[in-house]
């Protein structure tokens, strides 16, 4: 998905978002490979927070990242 934005007389800027499916407790490898792995800037990282009921009580866990990144200029 690619986002354009336009500010006045500045040149056109381009953005991707990403999905990045993740498992917080065992995929930190897979993060750090997919950011290095990328040609443009990281804009934000986004966690997708989903709550988690169990029997100690509420807590909640990250199903997926959208990680936001600028791309070259034109």
């Amino acid at each position: 998905m690619e986002k354009k934005q336009k500010k006045g007389s500045e040149n056109m800027k381009r953005y991707r978002v990403h999905r990045l499916d993740i498992d917080m407790e065992k995929d930190q490898e897979k993060l750090e490979q997919f950011l290095n792995d990328m040609k443009g800037e990281v804009v934000s990282i986004i966690p997708h927070v989903t709550p988690k009921f169990s029997p100690g009580g509420m807590g909640a866990y990250v199903d997926f990242l959208l990680i936001v990144e600028k791309v070259a200029q034109f």
